[in-house]
């Protein structure tokens, strides 16, 4: 996790698939990494926009951002 932003301590209130949680303030691949989530099988939208998985390590999560989190299942 970026130790700059863990440092201030600041909190945000984002929307995750649908719900409400209240995180400290982190970049998307930290948060992902936070929920024990494997970012290969995914797909992340970020208020409504698809984000590339090189764009993980460098958007920061600000308050009352809408994250949309898909896993690929495969089967038949």
């Amino acid at each position: 996790m970026n130790s700059e932003l863990t440092r201030s301590g600041e909190t945000i209130t984002i929307t995750v698939n649908g719900e409400a949680k209240t995180i400290a303030c982190m970049t998307v691949k930290d948060y992902l990494h936070s929920i024990e989530c494997d970012p290969v099988p995914i797909a992340v939208e970020l208020n409504l926009s698809i984000l590339r998985k090189s764009e993980y390590q460098d958007t920061i999560l600000t308050e009352g951002d809408q994250l949309e989190i898909v896993w690929f299942v495969g089967g038949g």
